[in-house]
């Protein structure tokens, strides 16, 4: 089950990708890659090193890394369908690439990265263990790995609401899929707007970046909830867990606008 729920996965995030390819605005600032990476790791730290980009997708993350300096990336990205548009959209920056159409469970060992980031990609991975470890041993010692996940703390009403539709969305033909985005889009547009007057929940989440987004970059945040047939939100101790369990140490969490967890660990400098 677990197999074909990373399979169909998979499939979803490449007829996603093939559809909106897109990046542009705020959605691929470099201010947005800062707030993702929040307090445990500053862009800064990204200049010159070599860096591996686990579920590049569009390649959104994989050129967020390289605006920071970093001198390499390995774009990791199952999907065939995906993969492409990530070539097609980093061709400007091919040559600090290295593409690899693979799982990240597949990531070659010994590749002595000195930083692996994985954004909004673990938590549709129905078993990541085998991800994290892949992770851990292309880390040079002393090499830190960062993931982004969804959280369960501060999601508990969103969840009550999101879990019943995504059992019927990730069921549905693409076309009804889009209308049922389009008018969550209008719902959204109409909170923001009520965020702006009264002190709403995630107001400043939703001022600070989901209301920087455009109209289209809203529309694809809310599509990428309901598309992929597997989503995992994480409480604090799992995502903790993730990594500790792994084989990283001094790992580290943050509470990104109090509804996701960023991670960071680093591979012990003996291993």
């Amino acid at each position: 089950m677990s197999e074909h729920l990373q399979n169909k996965t998979i499939q979803d995030f490449g007829d996603q990708w093939s559809r909106y390819r897109d990046n542009s605005g705020f959605y691929a600032s470099s201010e947005l890659f800062a707030d993702m990476l929040g307090p445990l790791l500053s862009p800064d730290k990204l200049r010159n090193k070599i860096v591996a980009d686990i579920g590049s997708g569009s390649g959104r993350i994989v050129q967020m890394i390289l605006a920071a300096g970093a001198e390499k990336v390995y774009a990791v990205e199952p999907s065939l369908e995906a993969f492409e548009t990530l070539k097609r959209n980093t061709v400007d920056v091919q040559g600090q690439i290295e593409y690899l159409n693979i799982p990240g469970d597949a990531l070659e060992q010994g590749l002595n990265l000195d930083y692996v980031v994985s954004i909004g990609v673990i938590h549709h991975i129905p078993q990541p263990e085998a991800t994290i470890t892949a992770c851990l041993e292309a880390l040079k010692p002393g090499g830190q790995f960062l993931i982004w996940l969804y959280g369960k703390e501060g999601n508990e009403t969103y969840l009550r609401f999101i879990e019943p539709l995504r059992s019927l969305t990730v069921k549905l033909p693409h076309v009804v899929l889009a209308g049922i985005t389009l008018l969550m889009n209008v719902m959204l547009g109409v909170y923001i707007l009520l965020c702006r007057a009264i002190s709403l929940p995630m107001r400043g989440y939703m001022l600070k970046i989901i209301g920087k987004m455009s109209w289209t970059k809203r529309y694809l945040v809310i599509y990428d909830q309901l598309n992929p047939a597997y989503a995992k939100y994480y409480t604090q101790k799992e995502a903790l867990d993730l990594l500790l369990n792994a084989g990283f140490v001094n790992v580290e969490t943050h509470h990104r606008h109090g509804y996701s967890w960023t991670v960071l660990g680093t591979r012990p400098e003996n291993k």
